[in-house]
């Protein structure tokens, strides 16, 4: 852990001029007390490190001097691709790895790109969890996942009571809630990980499929899931501001084929989840469109049509 410390210390004063003892006991979440003995076993180690007096001082680098501890090993240099969701890093445990990654990767730039990095951090953020979510910690399951995740090794889990052996081949956080995709015998399928009641991570590998692309089978899998959820159909007919409130309303896996039914007249068939759910969406039609079907949607809205009525005169 001291290792990785005097690195990282070294790292960060070859990526800045110069930095006092509380900004690097801050950087490195130790005591000011600590940064003071890292660097005296840094100059003892050969480190032309030395001490700035008076105002605006710190510590610094001899000028020209370089590290060659600038090179990524495979494991910095896969979190660095997902420096940027800090929360997906956390929950996995990877953030020390990838905060290595990032000092050495800014190590490395030429003194005219070093705030690059600040400058980025300052300007984009990406905040993946939902609203609402809270600090509810990780799913148990999550790190022994991510582990046979990176490691390509199978894993036998409890699942929802079943005992299955499933070749972990990715994992996704969707809206805080993280899926895992993986193949169960000879077919790929996605799994809620807060739902895995046991992991263990087995030490027997797999053959991952080399044309596997996570991104595009998540794609395909979230527009069947969302296309499954629509088993009712409703007819409207829609004025010409409804028309163009329609893109609004309707889910978008049942947008196209709605569209693509649209009749001279307004009249369009809408696929929904389920007449309780189009009540909700209908109603954000307001007078904009009127229901033709089914009967029970409509007599709903002709009730709520007829309360409003009563309590705005």
């Amino acid at each position: 852990m001291r290792a990785s410390r005097l690195m990282s210390l070294v790292l960060l004063l070859q990526g800045r001029r110069g930095m006092t003892a509380a900004e690097l006991a801050a950087e490195l979440e130790v005591s000011e007390r600590t940064v003071h003995r890292d660097v005296l076993a840094l100059a003892e180690a050969g480190v032309p490190v030395y001490a700035d007096r008076g105002r605006g001082g710190g510590y610094r680098l001899l000028d020209g001097y370089r590290t060659r501890l600038t090179g990524l090993d495979r494991a910095e240099a896969e979190a660095l691709f997902l420096s940027g969701v800090p929360a997906a890093l956390r929950e996995m445990g990877l953030q020390e790895v990838a905060a290595t990654a990032r000092l050495k990767a800014a190590a490395a730039l030429s003194p005219a790109l070093r705030d690059a990095p600040a400058t980025a951090a300052q300007r984009f953020h990406l905040d993946a969890p939902g609203w609402f979510a809270g600090d509810s910690p990780p799913p148990a399951a999550l790190a022994p996942l991510a582990r046979a995740v990176w490691n390509d090794r199978r894993v036998a889990a409890v699942y929802k009571g079943g005992l299955r052996t499933l070749d972990p081949y990715g994992l996704v956080l969707k809206a805080g809630v993280w899926y895992l995709a993986a193949r169960l015998k000879d077919r790929l399928l996605i799994f809620r990980v807060p739902r895995f009641e046991e992991v263990a991570v087995l030490d027997e590998p797999f053959d991952r499929d080399p044309g596997f692309d996570l991104a595009a089978f998540w794609a395909g899998q979230s527009a069947e899931f969302a296309r499954s959820l629509l088993r009712e159909v409703i007819t409207l007919r829609l004025s010409e501001r409804g028309r163009r409130m329609l893109r609004h309303v309707a889910d978008p896996a049942a947008l196209d084929d709605a569209l693509a039914s649209m009749e001279p007249d307004g009249t369009v068939r809408l696929a929904v989840e389920s007449v309780p759910v189009a009540y909700s969406q209908v109603l954000r039609f307001g007078p904009e469109a009127e229901v033709l079907g089914p009967p029970e949607l409509r007599a709903m809205l002709a009730e709520a049509a007829a309360r409003m009525s009563g309590l705005y005169g």
